[in-house]
């Protein structure tokens, strides 16, 4: 039983550290960082890839998938493709370990999410983008930002 509490204490206080950002502030994160129009994508298309896959969350991580592996980040990216995170198997595309997309700068988050986007799938790779923001109007993940 101390375990448990022991164990919920860490995961409130991890929760409680969370940069959740808000989303015109990302917007103008991305935007500085040159994700407006990146590989033909529009800003608002980040905006609503990062509301769906992290809900803006820095710090997030989500649970294990079927094949083993985890999703870390503003942008979950796969640690079976994308980076590793010292458990199986990884091409560990962007070079570089899943920890880093787990804290408040996500400037690496959005190199590497340059690097996913420019691959065959481009921002295909990402399931949550296909079922939530391809081919809908994205103006409203950039309306009121004044950008």
């Amino acid at each position: 039983m101390k375990v448990l509490s022991l164990a919920l204490l860490f995961l409130l206080v991890a929760v409680n550290e969370a940069r959740v950002f808000g989303k015109c502030e990302l917007a103008r994160i991305f935007k500085q960082h040159g994700l407006d129009g990146y590989a033909g994508y529009s800003l608002g298309n980040w905006v609503c890839l990062a509301y769906y896959e992290s809900s803006y969350n820095s710090r997030a991580v989500g649970p294990r998938n079927s094949d083993g592996s985890s999703d870390y980040g503003i942008f979950q990216i796969n640690s079976r493709w994308w980076c590793s995170n010292g458990q199986g198997t990884t091409s560990n595309g962007c070079k570089t370990s899943c920890s880093s997309f787990t804290n408040d700068d996500i400037t690496d988050d959005i190199n590497c999410a340059k690097r996913i986007v420019r691959d065959p799938n481009k921002m295909g790779a990402w399931v949550a983008w296909k079922n939530h923001c391809r081919g809908t109007n994205l103006s409203k993940w950039t309306s009121g930002c004044g950008l």
